[in-house]
């Protein structure tokens, strides 16, 4: 009887388990595909935004607002000079700080107003003749924001070159940013004995190694037109 009983229900239990997986399956399937959605929406709204890089700034210098000073210490006496800047521009891409440009004093302009001390300056020191010059030439700032804050300091590397030899240097700045024009100063010393200078002492006057140089720049600045 039992065995009877077994074999008539058996086809109604395997009904109700194909029924049982056929509605989990229902069930799952658009289940599944919610949850898919909803991640897949999830990552995409938290998918950072990509801002468009900051543009390159150019700071283009204005001669007839800035100089350049320096001062050579001897056992006499200070020595006090100018050379006339001539030109400047340096384009520089404020979140890497890579930098191209130079800044340019003119080396025929040197004076102390002392004639003489001129002359041999221009003939023996520098040679100015052949080598008219005097450049910075900058690969990189430090310390430039985008946009520039009211003021800042900067540190401007790059290599000077003098009198036909190119040396690497770091130039510390202070500057000042008003507007679309810019102002800046800055400190450092030359070590022209060591750059293969003619040192300019005699017998009667010993002069420093080293010349203090203060330069002070003024100018414009502008974003970069961007490459089509």
């Amino acid at each position: 009887m039992k065995s009877s009983l077994v074999s008539i229900a058996a086809p109604f239990f395997k009904i109700t388990r194909s029924k049982q997986r056929s509605d989990a399956i229902a069930f799952l399937v658009p289940a599944l595909a919610v949850l898919i959605s909803a991640g897949f929406s999830v990552r995409v709204a938290a998918a950072p935004r990509s801002d468009p890089a900051p543009a390159q700034i150019v700071f283009s210098v204005d001669p007839s607002h800035s100089k350049l000073d320096w001062t050579l210490d001897t056992t006499l006496h200070l020595v006090h000079g100018t050379f006339a800047v001539k030109r400047g521009e340096v384009t520089v891409d404020p979140n890497t700080g890579n930098a191209t440009g130079e800044i340019v004093a003119d080396a025929t302009s040197g004076k102390t107003d002392n004639d003489s001390r001129d002359k041999k300056m221009h003939q023996e020191i520098l040679e100015t003749p052949k080598f008219p010059e005097i450049v910075f030439r900058v690969n990189q700032i430090e310390g430039l924001t985008a946009p520039p804050a009211s003021k800042a300091q900067i540190k401007l590397h790059g290599t000077f070159s003098i009198h036909g030899t190119q040396h690497e240097m770091i130039v510390p700045a202070d500057v000042e940013f008003t507007g679309d024009h810019w102002s800046g100063a800055a400190k450092f010393v030359v070590p022209y004995i060591a750059w293969g200078l003619k040192n300019p002492s005699n017998f009667l006057l010993k002069a420093n190694p080293t010349v203090d140089v203060e330069l002070d720049l003024s100018g414009a600045q502008h974003l970069a037109a961007k490459m089509p």
